[in-house]
């Protein structure tokens, strides 16, 4: 039996509830998710690690006598770290980030930073997000300015994802897309604002029917709404079904909170959403006092729950499409402080996980003899990593992007898409 719009008018308040209950961005999309699924694109998943991650203590130089001599309580034994090399191990809370080191999915990328360090964590955070040496409240950010330049149909999903509790990064802001943010899938499901009693079964099932008819065809719910409310509906009707699905729930440390936004990302992924990024972020790593415990608690996270999210998306063959950045504002000063900690440094390494990268470490060992104000110098600048993921991942011209060219990283496996 085919629904009346006699069905829909018993249906005027719960169904405008539902408009107002799901985010706006979906309103917005159109068909977002009802959109054939880009199987095909590539995607960029990046981590913000706030604070200033210690990077000495995380890709640590244990043959190194500077590095001891210069952190008598906090420098770490060589017989408990993962070690990549003869000079070169892994903080022991990185277990997971070695095991994706032994699979051949993880990139090192040393004594990465910017000429002229700053040590503000706004300042230095806003550099990173719009790539710009001189940035302002108002320059869009680099992912904003890729979104923008990034050719895409009407309607679809959302390009990007902010999945945080957080406001906002610079990186994604200010550009002509907006991007939305989330906390959970449940933002997503389907509110009529009606109870689940007999009949609201019958009730969805008229609204989906609806909602795949062609736009002001006979019936439509044009007759007493816009349709973008419909397709709202059946953009969280789909969702709602990876919730049922528990799609992605294996095998993560669900204690913490970066593997649960993590746990969704990979559920969104796996549902064959068209977004090309999701961002998302770790705070705490501004380790100026008793820094031992707090970072090792840290990086055990970070490294449980990217494992984690490879391995799901690799059971799900998902994973060949997929890269993740890890970055952190600066990396600490090579001396630790009075108080068992570190403070503000510059250059830190940053990571890249997944099928795509070339595996081991790249560019040079931080060289703790040749400092620049009490820290060891950048040799790889950050641009040149961003230049990389552009050109080589994404497949969008960096130059354009950046405001120079800056050479790409021998990195990864793969070019162009």
């Amino acid at each position: 039996m085919q629904p009346t719009r006699r069905d829909f008018l018993g249906l005027g308040t719960s169904l405008l509830a539902c408009g107002s209950t799901v985010p706006l961005f979906l309103a917005r999309s159109g068909a977002a998710l009802a959109a054939t699924p880009d199987t095909k694109g590539r995607l960029l998943v990046v981590v913000q690690l706030d604070g200033g991650n210690d990077g000495l203590n995380t890709v640590v130089p244990h043959r190194d006598d500077e590095y001891r001599k210069r952190r008598p309580r906090l420098h770490l034994a060589s017989a408990r770290l993962h070690k990549v090399d003869d000079r070169i191990g892994l903080h022991p809370a990185l277990t997971g980030f070695a095991r994706l080191l032994d699979q051949q999915r993880l990139a090192i990328v040393q004594s990465v930073g910017y000429p002229n360090p700053n040590r503000s964590h706004f300042e230095s955070m806003a550099i990173w997000h719009t790539a710009r040496l001189a940035s302002k409240a108002d320059t869009p950010g680099w992912l904003a300015r890729y979104l923008g330049a990034r050719a895409t149909a009407p309607g679809g999903d959302a390009p990007a994802l902010h999945v945080s509790n957080t406001l906002l990064p610079q990186a994604l802001a200010g550009g002509q897309r907006q991007v939305p943010s989330l906390e959970s899938l449940e933002q997503f499901r389907r509110r009529l604002g009606v109870p689940e009693s007999a009949g609201t079964k019958d009730q969805r099932t008229a609204l989906d029917t609806v909602g795949t008819r062609p736009r002001g065809g006979p019936g439509s719910l044009l007759e007493f709404v816009q349709r973008s409310q419909v397709l709202t509906y059946s953009s969280s009707a789909r969702l709602e079904e990876v919730v049922k699905s528990k799609a992605g729930s294996d095998g993560y440390p669900e204690f913490y909170g970066l593997a649960r936004r993590l746990r969704l990302i990979a559920q969104l992924i796996k549902a064959g959403l068209t977004t090309r990024l999701y961002y998302t972020q770790l705070d705490g790593f501004d380790t100026h006092a008793n820094q031992l415990g707090t970072h090792d608690g840290l990086l055990r996270e970070v490294s449980d729950s990217l494992r984690s999210f490879v391995d799901d998306l690799g059971k799900s063959g998902d994973a060949g499409r997929v890269l993740v950045l890890v970055f952190s504002e600066f990396g600490r000063r090579l001396s630790e402080n009075a108080s068992g900690g570190t403070d503000h440094g510059t250059a830190a390494p940053v990571f890249l996980l997944g099928p795509g990268v070339k595996a081991g470490l790249h560019g040079p060992h931080p060289d703790l003899r040749d400092l620049a104000d009490g820290d060891p110098k950048h040799a790889i600048d950050f641009r040149r990593v961003y230049a990389t993921l552009l050109d080589d991942w994404l497949g969008c011209p960096s130059e354009g992007i950046l405001g120079e060219k800056f050479t790409s990283l021998p990195i990864l496996r793969t070019g162009r898409s």
